[in-house]
This record gives structure tokens, C-alpha cells and sequence, in this order.
């Protein structure tokens, strides 16, 4: 916004104007979440910290003088929030934080709580204005909420996991994170060094955002739409070829995930694609493409949510599937609760 709007909108809110306080941070909501989420890897975490900050901002107003950005104020005290949240509960992970890939014929284990998994998250709730912005930009956005780059993170101690983010993501100075953390710019330097090497040695050679720019938008689209035909089909063999060799399905909060494309189709052949009726809706999920999954409820005579697939694709084949099952994502992508037959 205007920097005068900003500054008549800062002086009332701070004469406690709840409604131009709304209106000063609404601006920033969208990348404060972003923010938060990278931090947590939880959608719901990521909300519940945001409002948390929100509401210690408008609280703590009169404190703001101005010496920084209110851009930058605001993601001290997110930041902040977020460092707070992870205190109080586990890490989040991938099914392939957990250990070696499993056989696709052998019986599932028990699920793992929620609470353990990365969260997807909605593409609409951290792009908003990307219609604002250049291919290059919108790419590099969309990288830095990739599964794998938000999966890594959470391997990172926290005060690390914050500087990574504020000066790789965020574009802030070391002197600027190192007033977000308060300490100084050299240990911010000296943490970005040592997260550095633990996020490169988990990251792919290639993200999927380079990887997709290989691809026009209207032929990844097809490749994830045949998908979503073959699995509603229950076509194994067409699912199979549309499958890099390398391959990797994973199903939070199944604690197992499968390698290769003749283990994945095993899977999907013997456990995975019954002959229970299914429908697949097109939705985004960190950046990528995915399929929202709805299965049968024979009692009530619908399509009911059950799970949200990630779909990355590299070279024209499909290089990893992760399955949320977690039908209480479903509302956060704006998606039916239901589908008539």
C-alpha cells in the first residue's frame, strides 16, 4: 500500500481502530503465513501461530516507533511466535525421515498420529499475488514451500531454521535477522553456514519448480490429469507408466513409503486400488499440482473426502506421489465436503 495509507492507518490503530488495524496488516497476512508454516511445517500451526502474533501486535502497538519496516516488525514477532509454537510439540516429517523403504506386499503398520507429519498446504492461501509477478519470481516462491525444502527445514534447530528462512527466503540482511533473533549479525552468518549444509545434503539435485519450467503449463496439467484418470479407473498399468523409475509414493500417516516404479505399481496392484468407487478434483498443493482423493461412503450415498495427492513430475514422468490422508485438509482447500453420485 501507499506509504501515507500506511501511516493513517498506523496512527488509528494505534488510537485503537480495530478496523484500520485490519486493514494495516491484511497486506502481509498471506507471507506471514507462508512464513509460519515454512517454520512449522503445520497448516494449522501455521494459523494458530499467525493469529497469535497478530493479536500480540495489535496489543503491543504502541511499541512500534518505526526505527524498523512494519513488514519487518511483524515478522520479528511471527517468528517469534513460531519459535514458541515449536517448543511445545514434536517435529514434523516425511514417511521418509523414518527409515528405508518398505515392501509394497507386505501389510501396512499402524498409522502414526497426525501431529507427526509436514501438512500440504493450499497454494491459494501463500500465492495470492502472484498474478502480480513475473514466471521467475512465481517460481522461486513456489520453491521455497516445495515438500522437500519444508521437510528439510524441520531438521534444523530452530534459531537455524529462522535465520535460513529470513535471510535465503526472505531477502533480510544479517543485520535484520539478527535483530528478528536478537543476537548479532555474525552468529546469524555462523547459523546460516551450519543449515546450509544440513539442507543441501536433503534436498534434490533439482527442485520441481526447475523442473517443471521444462514443461509447459497445459502438458503438466496432462500428465497429472491422465493420472487422476487412471487412478479413478483403478488402470495399474496406466498409472505405472505414467511413473519415473525412481519413483517414491509415500502415505502420511502411514509411517511406510515405497521405491521405484514396480514397487509403487505393486503397491497400487495388491493393496493400493481396490474396486471401490473413486473420484479425483484437480487442486494445488505447495507449489505443485495435485489431485484431491474422495471414496465411496456406501451409508450415506456419496463421495466423501479422503486424501489430498502431491503430484511432482520431472522429464514427463511423475517422480513422487505423497498421499495426505487427511480428510480435514479438504475445507482448507476450498473443496467439496461431499460428491453426489
Amino acid at each position: 500500500m501507499p506509504v501515507g495509507d500506511e501511516q493513517e492507518l498506523l496512527a488509528a490503530a494505534k488510537r485503537g481502530d480495530e478496523d484500520a488495524f485490519g486493514h494495516l496488516v491484511a497486506p502481509y497476512r498471506h507471507e506471514l503465513r507462508a512464513h509460519a508454516y515454512r517454520m512449522l511445517g503445520s497448516v494449522a500451526d501455521a494459523e494458530d501461530t499467525l493469529q497469535e502474533a497478530l493479536l500480540g501486535a495489535w496489543r503491543g502497538l504502541d511499541r512500534f516507533e518505526g526505527r524498523s519496516s512494519l513488514r519487518s516488525w511483524l515478522y520479528t514477532i511471527t517468528t517469534n511466535a513460531a519459535l514458541k509454537t515449536i517448543r511445545k510439540r514434536p517435529q514434523r516429517v516425511l514417511p521418509y525421515d523414518q527409515g528405508p523403504a518398505a515392501d509394497p506386499l507386505q501389510p501396512h503398520a499402524e498409522p502414526l498420529v497426525e501431529s507427526t507429519w509436514i501438512e500440504p498446504i493450499p497454494d491459494e492461501l501463500v500465492f495470492a499475488a502472484d498474478e502480480e509477478t513475473g514466471p521467475e519470481t512465481r517460481a522461486e516462491r513456489r520453491e521455497d514451500v516445495e515438500l522437500a525444502f519444508i521437510a528439510a527445514l524441520q531438521h534444523l534447530p530452530p534459531r537455524q531454521r529462522a535465520a535460513l528462512i529470513l535471510r535465503d527466503v526472505l531477502d533480510f540482511s544479517a543485520r535484520e535477522a539478527a535483530e528478528v533473533l536478537e543476537t548479532t549479525p555474525v552468529s546469524i552468518d555462523s547459523a546460516l553456514q551450519r543449515a546450509h549444509k544440513t539442507v543441501e545434503e536433503r534436498l534434490p539435485d533439482r527442485s520441481q519448480q526447475a523442473a517443471h519450467r521444462s514443461l509447459v503449463d497445459s502438458e503438466l496439467r496432462r500428465i497429472v490429469d491422465e493420472y487422476m484418470q487412471a487412478f479413478e479407473a483403478a488402470d495399474v498399468p496406466a498409472v505405472a507408466a505414467l511413473l519415473a523409475d525412481d519413483c517414491a509414493l509415500s502415505m502420511p500417516p502411514l509411517p511406510e513409503w515405497y521405491a521405484g516404479r514396480e514397487a509403487v505399481a505393486a503397491y497400487y496392484g495388491k493393496l493400493g486400488l481396490d474396486e471401490r468407487p473413486r473420484r479425483l478434483l484437480p487442486t494445488r498443493a505447495n507449489g505443485r499440482p495435485a489431485a484431491a482423493h474422495y471414496i465411496w461412503n456406501e451409508e450415506a450415498g456419496v463421495f466423501v473426502p479422503h486424501a489430498i495427492h502431491a503430484i511432482g513430475v520431472r522429464e514427463g514422468k511423475i517422480d513422487s506421489i505423497t498421499v495426505f490422508t487427511m480428510p480435514a485438509a479438504f475445507a482448507r482447500f476450498g473443496l467439496p465436503g461431499r460428491i453426489e453420485p
